[in-house]
Order: structure tokens, then sequence, then C-alpha cells
């Protein structure tokens, strides 16, 4: 499992104290094969030392160095037996690896000078620029001018020549990286890709068998020897008792301490609850289940070297188990946190009790398999066994991990069956269970084209494909944990109940997790340290836009210095608005404008400044811009007519935040008048957003621009036969005495005419507050009906003349009544025969005689005398 051990052995094996041997173990594995600490001049050990030719004059070395500048005699040489290494293409990867580090740092030093001298370069240019344009051809200028003209140029030349050796040297060691990088990505390819005897052919396994058996007679005659040994025998005897007690602490560490990890987190979590501070220090007590048995496998090994038994081989097997342990522990502890028995934090995967069970098995397998495959490469390093035996006795190993990854990759398809949820990818969580999925899906896949590459002979491939998916799923399972622990300690410190999983500072963390876990991805994969070297260095150096570079740090100083321009902004309007403007006679409105255009101006500035700040050069953007600015000028007419409109409002100030207006069929109070639009809030509690453009070209009624006062309109109407004066006395009376009215001008009672039901009249009045209208015209009214109630004055309701359609059947009817009750009922009206108006009225007789009505029902003969009026 030689790509999963990688990352794992580096850690591990550098963090043990005494293991040199191991240290070059964990070198070889990164860097590839070979023979640790090669150099270049010993890349190809068979063949003469190359030939340098002396450097007489190419770059004129010591015309073009300058004081603490490159040593560009010492490059040639470099770079020219970097030339030929490449060229005969006989050193080993970790020889090519070395070269390429000094290469990367004649690299480093020649960009470094590309940057000498420039600001004396930039005050020379800015001197040339002063004398003015060249004069063209056949022209002349003053003598004067022209010597300091000549005379400034040559100075310029002079500064500029090591700066394009610098170049041109950087341009030559940056190709000849390119070469090396390119040489090592052939030979890994070549090397994945190597094809080899069928692990299916039990001829195929007698050598590598019988090297393993070789090594396990070593171990056994290492064993033999030193327990013969007198010496060793009296230092057993003196050192057993402390032996002993060191392995029995170690082994009741391996065999218990994971259970009191688990059980001390069990027991918080059920007497304190599940508040944020409980899970967190439970999720730090779940750490114990690695620690506790890694420090008593460590103290077992530790045991065993105090008895001194043992040899080389045996010092290299002790010093391979803790590495082993920590696959083993490691994997176990991030099973138990992928598939909880005890749920401290919420699960990324949602099994039931036994898919969670078998999860939390294979994760271990997996981690037996990784320990497996550390203790192979440890004794194919020291013990003699070869390298093609090696990738044999290591197909057990793959067959185990594949197992292990198909079955890790089922229940990662698995997730969410249990619920029977339905994949949302329009959720988080639910584009999170369909990534879940697709891992599932490819790990399930890698599972069995491993074993079968490896069949097929392709056995490194084999192991590639197996072993790479198990390390994924582990980093992942790390930044699961990661996010779900940060996210848990965000709410505990900002004091949400919840754990934090949908906030935007959890979700920002999460994705920084996930940003520096691309770089262990990648060396998972196959990429080299160098590589990620190699692409940092070029994302520093930044890109080229024109003749200005923009690098990381030019962002970070902008954003610096905008941040700063922004805040220094902010403070000065919280000044304007709290301490300087109230104390002033301006307006609300004219306030607000004044706050606004200090927004605008500071923010501009800030990002002038941060520009500027930033050394980026946009003038080279001109002409694009004019270009672009066309076009977008068409696609955006609207949005800057609305932009300049917003301008003019704030300046001219037609209407202000807090005036009654109307506009467009909109009647509302504006709220906020922003760049684009304003935000009118309408007596229904409704925003209206209206485009600034319409407010400046369309009419708008302010009811509130001056001032807060306000006519108010009260028609009132009284029965016909009142004394219209008294009337007009009392109303003028209810209008004085209502506190909100202005009495200067006073309110006025206006006879407007004779309706068709009362005399009418109108109250009109002045308000201190127009805001208050309705209120007031509500109170008016109320004391009008009480002041008429009490003066005896009618507020008449509306009378109609009633034409009867079908008189005859209304008689017979009345008749009926009269006879004893009969009634019959009256005729259908056929469309086209409704009745009409007669052409003139008729007497009162005869219309009674029409409808039928007795003599005693006529006015003056018992009736009410009720008639129109």
């Amino acid at each position: 499992m030689g790509s999963m051990l990688r990352l794992w052995l580096l850690l591990a094996v550098l963090a043990l104290p005494g293991t040199g041997v191991a240290q070059s173990l964990a070198e070889d594995l990164v860097n590839g094969s070979g023979a640790p600490g090669a150099t270049v001049s010993d890349a190809d050990p068979a063949a003469d030392e190359p030939v340098i030719p002396p450097v007489d004059g190419s770059l004129e070395a010591a015309t073009l160095s300058l004081p603490g500048g490159p040593d560009y005699e010492a490059w040639e040489k470099v770079a020219r037996q970097a030339e030929d290494v490449l060229d005969r293409n006989a050193a080993s990867s970790v020889a090519l690896e070395q070269l390429r580090e000094r290469l990367a740092g004649w690299r480093t030093e020649f960009l470094a000078a590309q940057s000498a001298n420039s600001g004396r370069i930039e005050i020379l240019q800015r001197q040339v620029e002063a004398l003015g344009p060249a004069p063209a051809e056949g022209e002349e200028e003053a003598a004067e001018l022209a010597g300091r003209r000549s005379e400034l140029n040559a100075q310029l030349t002079r500064l500029l020549v090591p700066i394009r050796a610098a170049e041109e040297a950087w341009i030559r060691a940056d190709g000849l990286i390119g070469q090396v990088d390119t040489l090592l990505r052939e030979r890994q390819t070549s090397a994945l890709l190597d094809v080899g005897p069928s692990p299916l052919s039990p001829t195929n396994w007698i050598e590598p068998l019988g090297e393993l058996a070789a090594v396990g007679g070593t171990l056994r005659t290492n064993l033999t020897t030193s327990w013969r040994n007198t010496l060793q025998q009296e230092a057993l005897r003196n050192n057993l008792a402390a032996a002993l007690i060191v392995a029995l602490i170690g082994l009741v560490l391996v065999v218990r301490g994971r259970g009191w990890s688990m059980r001390l987190s069990e027991r918080l979590l059920t007497r304190s609850g599940r508040a944020q501070s409980t899970v967190i220090f439970a999720m730090l007590v779940s750490v114990g289940q690695l620690l506790l048995p890694q420090i008593g496998l460590v103290l077992i090994v530790a045991g065993l070297r105090i008895t001194g038994v043992g040899g080389l081989l045996t010092d290299e097997i002790l010093t391979t188990i803790p590495v082993m342990g920590i696959l083993i522990f490691g994997a176990r502890w991030l099973g138990f946190h992928s598939f909880p028995k005890i749920e401290i934090l919420p699960p990324p995967l949602e099994h039931d009790e036994a898919q969670r069970r078998s999860g939390r098995f294979w994760a271990t397998m997996a981690g037996v398999a990784g320990a497996l495959g550390a203790l192979l490469t440890s004794l194919t390093a020291f013990s003699g066994i070869s390298e093609a035996a090696a990738v044999f006795l290591n197909f057990p190993i793959l067959v185990l991990g594949a197992v292990a990854l198909f079955r890790l990759g089922q229940l990662m398809i698995a997730h969410n069956r249990a619920a029977d949820a339905v994949i949302d990818d329009q959720t988080s969580k639910g584009f999170r269970a369909r990534i879940i999925h697709l891992i599932g899906r490819a790990a399930v896949t890698l599972a069995v084209a491993g074993p079968v590459m490896a069949v097929l002979g392709y056995l490194k491939a084999g192991d590639f494909l197996v072993s790479a998916p198990l390390s994924t799923l582990a980093v992942l399972a790390v930044v699961s944990l990661l996010q779900r622990f940060f996210a848990h300690l965000w709410a505990l410190f900002f004091g949400r109940q919840d754990d934090g999983t949908d906030g935007l500072v959890a979700v920002l963390i999460s994705f920084f997790i996930v940003l520096a876990a691309l770089p262990l991805l990648a060396l998972i994969w196959g990429a080299r340290v160098a590589d990620l070297t190699e692409l940092w260095q070029r994302f520093m150096a930044g890109f080229s836009i024109g003749e200005s570079t923009i690098s990381p740090s030019n962002f970070l100083l902008f954003a610096v210095v905008f941040a700063v321009g922004y805040l220094v902004t902010r403070l000065l309007q919280g000044a304007l608005r709290t301490s300087v403007l109230p104390k002033t006679r301006i307006d609300p409105g004219g306030r607000t404008a004044i706050l606004s255009g200090v927004s605008y101006i500071g923010i501009f500035l800030a990002a002038v400044i941060a520009i500027t700040a930033a050394g980026i050069d946009l003038s080279s953007l001109a002409i694009v811009a004019g270009a672009l600015s066309v076009g977008i000028g068409f696609g955006l007419q609207t949005i800057v007519s609305n932009f300049v409109s917003g301008i003019i409002l704030l300046i001219e100030r037609p209407i202000s935040e807090g005036d009654w207006i109307s506009s467009g069929g909109v009647m509302g109070i504006v709220k906020k008048i922003s760049v684009r639009s304003t935000r009118i809030e309408t007596f229904d509690k409704t925003d209206v957003i209206v485009p600034n453009a319409d407010l400046i070209s369309g009419q708008v009624t302010n009811y509130t621009k001056t001032n807060m006062s306000g006519r108010l309109t009260v028609p009132v109407g009284v029965a016909y036969g009142s004394d219209t004066r008294r009337v007009a006395g009392i109303l003028q009376g209810v209008a004085e005495e209502h506190p909100i009215v202005i009495l200067n001008p006073p309110p006025q009672v206006v006879f407007t005419g004779f309706g068709a039901d009362s005399l009418d009249f109108e109250i009109r009045v002045i308000l201190r507050d127009v805001f208050s209208i309705m209120v007031v015209q509500t109170e008016i009214r109320h004391r009008i009906a009480e002041r008429f109630k009490e003066e005896g004055i009618e507020i008449p309701f509306a009378q109609r003349d009633l034409w009867l359609r079908n008189p005859e059947a209304l008689g017979a009817a009345i008749r009926g009544a009269q006879e004893g009750g009969a009634t019959i009922e009256a005729e259908p009206v056929v469309p086209g025969t409704e009745a009409q108006p007669p052409a003139a009225p008729e007497s009162p007789s005869r219309a009674a005689a029409r409808a039928g009505l007795m003599k005693g029902d006529l006015e003056g003969e018992g009736g009410d005398g009720g008639g129109d009026r």
C-alpha cells in the first residue's frame, strides 16, 4: 500500500526519536526510488564526471555581477552540468530531485535580481521623460538637452544590463526545472504501468515466499544469538523488572485505554447534556481513543528495547511498530467518528446501528492493511527482500484493502437510505449527500479495478488504485471531523444553541479546511512536493496584465488599504451623524444626502488609494475599457440612468427620506434613497421600489417638501329646513376647537350647494401635522355628530321615488288580503316589457287608483303624509 503509506510514514517516522534509518526510508518513499542522499555529482556512478568547459565570456559574468547579486560563472557551471545530466538520463530520481532543488534556488535568486536598482531605474526613466520626447528623424534638439539625454540613457542602459541578464538566466533555470519535472513524471508513470507476472500463478510465489522465510530465519537467528550472549543476558536480568513494568503499563493502555476514553465521553454527554461546551470537551476526550493505545504501544516497544534482546532487524521492526499503531488506531478512531457508536458530534453519514458497526470494522481493517504495508516496506528496505518479491507479497494486503474500500464505498452509497430520504440538490444537505454518493460509487469501482489490474500483472497500478482512495477517505474523514468540531466551537464562542453548521462563518471555516486538505490529496494522488512548491511559487508570483504584475501580495495590500479606507469612511459618517450634523440647521433630508455623499466619495477614494498602493497600473487597460464601455453602455444604460438620477436626487433633494410623496399612482413615505432606486412605504405597510429615473422624469407630488402642514376637507350634509347659518357656526366652532388645526389662516366653512337629499357644507382646515389627517378627520366627524345631536339638527339620509312595474297585480294582492288572505303571484317580467316612467306626472288620486289603493290610504285621510321631498 505504498501510496497510502507515504503521508503517514513521513509524519510518523520523522516524529520518532533515534530513527535515522527509518527517516531515510521515509525520504526515499517521498522522493521515489534511488539511493538516499545521492547528489548530482554521483548521479551516474558508472560514468566519468562530465567535463565542464570554461566560461570565457558567454555572459561576461564579471561585468554583469553586482555586489550581492548572482554569481553567473557558478550558475553557468551548474546549468551545463544539469543539461548534461538531463541528456544522459541516468541519474536516480532522488538525485534529480536534489538537482531540481538547486535549480529552484538559482531561479529564486535570479527573480530577486530582476528587481535590483528598480528605484534608481524608475528615477532615470522619469528624468528622461522630463526631457520631453526624443526628436524625430531629421530634427535636432538643443545640444545641452541632447547631451543630458545621452548621459541618462547611458546610465539607464548600464543599470538594465544586469536585469536583462537575470531575466535570461531565470528563463534558462525555469526551463531546466521544467525538463526535470517532465522526466520525473515520465519515470513515475512508467513505474506505475510496469507489467509483471500475475500473482495468480503459484510458481510466481516461490521466490517471494522464500525471501520472506529467509527474513524470518534472520530474525530468529538474531534473537537466538542475542539470547545466548552473556552480556545481553546480564543486561536482561538487570533491566527485566523495569522492562516488565513499562511493557505492562503499555499493555494496559493498549487494551483498556480506548474503553476508558469512550466511557468518559459517554458519561459527560449523559450527565451534562449536549451543551456546546460539553460536546467540545467530549470530543477532546475522545482523542484518548487514539493517544492512549498509541502511548501504550510506544511503552511496549520501549520495554522490549530495555531488555536489549535482538539485533538490527529486530530494532527496525520495533521502530516500525509505532508507525503501524498510528495507522491502525488512527483508522479506528476515524471510523468511530464517521460511524459513531456514541454520537458526540452529528454523524456525517446516516446509517442504522448494524451499518455503523460494519463501518467501524472495515475502517479498522483499512488501517490494518496500511500497517501491514508499512511493515512490508520496512522489511523490504532493511532485510534484503527484493522489490519484485515485495510487490508479490503486497498482493494479499492489496486484496484486504480492496475489500475494506469496497465495503466502505457501499456504506457511503447507502447514506440516507435508512431514512428513505430524497436527495435534493437545492439544499446543502442534499448536495453533501450527492457528493457522498458519488464518492461511494467511485470507491466501489476502484476497489474492483485495483485487484483486477494486479491480477493482470499491473501490481503497482493495482496497489495505487486501492491505496490512494483509502488515503483519500481518511483525509476526507479528518476534514469532516474538523468541520463539525470547529462549527461547534464557533457556536460555543458566539452563544448559539444549534450546532452552527449552517452559519456563514462555519461554512467559511469548512471551505478553508477543504482548501488546506487539497495539498494532501494532491500528494496522495501522485503529486510531488516539488510540484506543490512550484505551483505555490507561481501563485505568489502572480499574473501579468499589460505591464503590471498582480500577485496575492498585491491583492492582500489592496484589501488592507481598502478596508482601512472603508473603516475611516464609516467612522467619519458616524461622527457626522452623531456629533456634527445634529448641531446644524440642516433638515433631516439634507443630512441624509450629506452622509450618502460622504459614503460614495469615501469608498471611491479608498478604492483609488488601494489600487495605487498595490501598484496596479490600469493605464494599459484604458483601450480595452474604452471598447467595452460602448457595449456596456448600451446594456447598462437603464442602470446608469438610475444611478445618475440617484445622484441628482441627493444633490437637488426634490424628495428626502421621510417625505410623503405621490408618484405614478404610488403614495407613501420615502424610507430610503439609494443610488439606483428609492424605497417607498405605502400606508398599507408595503414597500414599493421605484427607479430613480422615474422620480426625475415623471411627475412627483411632495406633500411635505417645505413643511409638515396640510389641508383637510370634511364634507357635511344637513336636512332641508335646517338653519344654514346656525349650522355654519356650529361647524366653525368644531373646527377651531381641535388642537391640531391652525387658526391662522382660520378654518373655513363653505356652503357648497343644494344636494339631492341634503344641504351640503365643507369644513376646510390647515393641520400642523399632515400625517395626523386621518386622526383629525375622525375626531372632527365625531364632534360634528355630537354637536348636531345636541342642537337637534338632522343629518338626512337618501330618499328615492318608487315606480311599480305591475300595479294591477299589487291591487289584486291588496284586495285578496282584505277578503281573507287570498293572494296571487305577480306576472313574470318578459324582457323588453319593463315599465318605463310616464311621459307626464299623474295626479295622486289617479296614481292611487291605478295602484289599487283605497281612499283612506291617500294623504290627508288617515295617512302619515310622507311624500317625496
